[in-house]
């Protein structure tokens, strides 16, 4: 007799099948409207002390790509004048990959008695079940930060308030070839018991 497995079986399987594609190698198509609704509706089943909410999520797509791609190159511009042209033109290309980038947007309630911190992580989650939705969507993903995540003059182009801090920008499509597996952690290395 044939034994199906258990939802949770395969709710872990989709966790151990997770694996991020260079957005690079993202390309079109891109989800539509009602897979993206549907992803970012799963996304946003996180753990949220206190029901802030405390995140939001930017779409780029289209002219858009080449445009942010531009603007950071200029700020990359203004604070490294002799940035060889190979840096500047990776900050050009950057999101003219993928047909889509969310950009992952903490916001920032303090002072409050949920910590910053929680803050924080909460949008941290979100960004990562949107990897877990893209690739449940049948997308490849990758969850990119770099000196522009942190750059206060690129939180201005994209039009951020003071209490807000990018997370991650998730650049998300259809992946030219799988992701690659990589050597993991082996749990019982990192489990540890405390005994009091």
């Amino acid at each position: 007799m044939l034994i199906e497995p258990s939802p949770h079986a395969l709710s872990l399987h989709a966790l151990d099948a997770r694996r991020s594609v260079p957005s690079v190698l993202l390309g079109e198509p891109g989800p539509d409207a009602a897979q993206l609704h549907a992803m970012v509706a799963s996304a946003l089943r996180v753990p949220d002390h206190g029901r802030l909410e405390p995140w939001r999520l930017i779409r780029i797509v289209g002219e858009a790509r080449t445009r942010l791609g531009e603007a950071i190159a200029g700020i990359h511009r203004t604070w490294d004048p002799d940035a060889g042209d190979a840096a500047i033109g990776k900050d050009r290309a950057r999101f003219s990959h993928a047909p889509l980038v969310l950009v992952v947007v903490a916001r920032i309630t303090a002072p409050h008695k949920v910590p910053e911190i929680e803050q924080m992580l909460s949008a941290g989650c979100v960004a990562y079940n949107l990897l877990l939705a893209a690739q449940a969507s049948g997308f490849g993903a990758q969850w990119l930060t770099g000196w522009s995540a942190y750059d206060e003059r690129v939180h201005a182009a994209l039009g951020l308030s003071a209490h807000e801090r990018i997370v991650g920008f998730i650049h998300i499509g259809t992946p030219a070839e799988p992701g690659a597996e990589r050597a993991r952690p082996q749990p019982g290395a990192l489990l540890s018991d405390w005994q009091g």
